[in-house]
């Protein structure tokens, strides 16, 4: 498991202030990636390029404000972000966590508590990913095995060999095992570009991996769309 201090973090707020204190208290506890923008302008595409491991956003900023930028950031990234306000309402926290937020953290706040929240964040991503052992080469259900390292998905003794985008595909949703990925998140992931013009290359790629995993393709138990929202890989109790 590679070491939390290694981790980057980015910090967006409007805040130079806040800025300069989280950077110097997360740098004092040996991070030593530590990314601050206070322009939520530009902080999406910051967020994009730096590809962060956690993100501590606020909720009050001119222009954009956090909700607006959790909505783009989501797109792209499920790196746990970690909501950052004045506010203390329930309605603004249950907001933020419906809109894809991890965590909400009222200020003011103690330093030790804020880097104690993003060291378990950090942790907790670690455990999930080292759990599904994101690196594996394959994959076994009583049902079939996916072989990452041949293209192909073994099932009732036939050999089904996957195109590469099918590949792609079927690993960053087994990567993401259980979690919701939205057509915008695979897209970007897989075709590197920009959700539009690619949803029914999408969904016909999709429809292609479930012919070949699914017993019943029609009613699929693994490769599931969840309907507003995109599509999830799920291991299920073979019962």
């Amino acid at each position: 498991m590679i070491k939390i201090i290694s981790k980057k973090i980015l910090v967006i707020d409007d805040e130079e202030a806040l800025l300069t204190l989280l950077s110097a208290v997360f740098k004092k506890e040996g991070f030593i990636n530590v990314k601050t923008v206070n322009d939520s302008i530009t902080s999406v595409e910051v967020c994009r390029n730096y590809k962060p491991d956690i993100i501590i956003l606020d909720i009050m900023m001119p222009n954009k404000d956090g909700f607006e930028v959790l909505k783009e950031i989501r797109k792209f990234t499920l790196a746990p972000v970690l909501f950052l306000s004045a506010k203390s309402e329930e309605l603004d926290k249950l907001l933020g966590l419906g809109l894809g937020a991890d965590d909400y953290i009222t200020k003011p706040f103690s330093a030790k508590e804020m880097v104690s929240r993003v060291k378990a964040h950090l942790r907790r991503i670690d455990l999930i990913k080292q759990s599904l052992n994101i690196h594996r080469n394959s994959l076994k259900t009583d049902k079939f095995t996916i072989n990452f390292a041949e293209g192909k998905i073994e099932k009732d003794n036939k050999d089904y060999f996957l195109r590469a985008k099918e590949l792609k595909i079927l690993k960053f949703l087994v990567d993401n095992t259980n979690i919701i990925l939205t057509k915008e998140q695979i897209i970007q992931e897989v075709w590197e570009d920009t959700f539009i013009g690619y949803d029914n290359t999408l969904m016909v790629h999709i429809r292609r991996l479930r012919e070949k995993l699914e017993t019943d393709p029609a009613n699929p138990k693994y490769l599931i769309t969840v309907k507003g929202l995109g599509y999830k890989f799920c291991l299920i109790d073979s019962n």
